[in-house]
């Protein structure tokens, strides 16, 4: 026989009080975003311009934050394997370091890069015929946008918040013709999205008015063991590729595609960054370290595939870079010499950090072998790239 109860008996029932506190906890749960959203002023430009700052946390303890000046990611604040929040990226404490940065020619500290990104030989490239110049930066080379790239402009706030995911931020810039010496007019978008796994999403979108060359990405400068903690030379890499772009003594892709076997640039295992960084090859030698473009495997996918594992066995920190994008330069800060401190107080030398730059190869626009960049009116620029930070138990015989 079974018991029967009525309803406001079961009301006042135990089950009943614990059905209703699940049920409020629940409520209370959905009305909480995973990842909180912050806005406020970063400081003021020469020309009046208001630069804008938002910090993006989640429960985990990671917060980002990206100003609106170069759509730039001023810091990454993630935990270690023991619990301590760290800041994983270098940069600088106000807006008076970046745009100091900029009168010298640039850092790109966590920049986004464009309207291309890395270098163009000689500042010039054809396009349907007509023959295009870019102001040259890096010795002969155009280097990442010319003079004033996308990185130097205050970016207008397209949208900013919250839903049940997690917070994004979609930063615009309109490129008019003639911008740096490319053509056409290209309007660009690029969102910064942080959810409550520890993943920090870049979506690069862009559209133009006539046929142009676009390459974005993100210039991050990362030390998993905290800013101004010194080198990334015991931080251990794996980079999905089994080939890359050998390159001449200006840093410019021969055109060519080489296996890295049997090379220093080999890091399809796990090896420490420092191991082979002094090797002797012309390869490390023109750039004084690493500063190559790696073909990733699977690479013009649509989804983001793996492209870099990067672990810190000091702090048990992981990042993990996945990408649409065909190709990652990475690059040992090789240009480093002490001249600039962070927000620790520290300066920053060569290898302080290891750049993971998600992009189309180096000088595609003069090498019809390479993934092309060219968009032409009606195309839609589309990549993501993603980083996810996580952490993994500290070896024993570090402290």
């Amino acid at each position: 026989m079974h018991a029967s109860f009525s309803r406001s008996e079961y009301r006042f029932s135990l089950a009943g009080l614990l059905l209703a506190a699940a049920m409020a906890t629940a409520a209370h749960a959905d009305t909480t975003p995973p990842v909180t959203l912050d806005r406020a002023p970063f400081g003021t430009m020469a020309d009046g311009q208001v630069v804008e700052r938002f910090t993006m946390a989640n429960r985990h303890g990671m917060r980002v934050q990206v100003m609106t000046y170069g759509a730039t990611i001023t810091a990454i604040d993630a935990p270690d394997a023991r619990g301590h929040v760290a800041d994983v990226v270098l940069g600088f404490p106000t807006l008076v370091g970046y745009t100091r940065d900029s009168a010298r020619g640039g850092l790109f500290f966590g920049a986004t890069v464009g309207r291309v990104a890395n270098r163009i030989a000689n500042g010039t490239f054809v396009l349907d015929g007509q023959t295009y110049h870019i102001p040259r930066t890096e010795g002969t080379n155009a280097l990442h946008g010319g003079r004033r790239g996308f990185d130097k402009h205050v970016w207008t706030v397209e949208n900013a918040g919250t839903t049940a995911d997690g917070a994004s931020v979609t930063l615009k810039l309109v490129s008019p013709n003639g911008d740096e010496g490319f053509p056409g007019t290209l309007t660009t978008h690029v969102t910064f999205s942080l959810n409550d796994s520890n993943e920090l999403s870049l979506h690069y979108v862009a559209t133009t008015d006539r046929p142009t060359v676009v390459n974005l990405t993100n210039h991050s400068y990362f030390n998993l063991n905290g800013e101004g903690s010194g080198s990334i030379e015991n931080e251990m890499l794996q980079v999905n590729a089994d080939s890359f772009t050998p390159i001449d003594a200006k840093s410019v892709p021969l055109g060519t595609v080489a296996p890295v076997a049997g090379t220093a640039l080999d890091f399809r295992t796990p090896h420490r960054i420092g191991e082979r960084l002094r090797n002797t090859d012309p390869q490390m030698m023109y750039p004084h370290g690493y500063d190559q473009n790696w073909i990733v495997n699977s690479q013009l996918s649509r989804t983001p595939v793996p492209a870099a594992h990067l672990w810190d066995p000091a702090s048990g920190r992981v990042l993990d870079v996945l990408t649409t994008q065909p190709g990652l330069q990475v690059y040992t800060s090789n240009s480093l010499d002490g001249r600039y401190a962070g927000p620790s107080g520290h300066s920053y030398r060569q290898t302080d950090a290891v750049a993971l730059e998600t992009q189309h190869y180096p000088d595609s626009p003069n090498h019809p072998a390479f993934p092309g960049i060219e968009l032409k009116p009606g195309q839609t620029y589309n990549e993501t790239t993603l980083y996810r930070l996580g952490v993994q138990p500290v070896p024993p015989h570090h402290p």
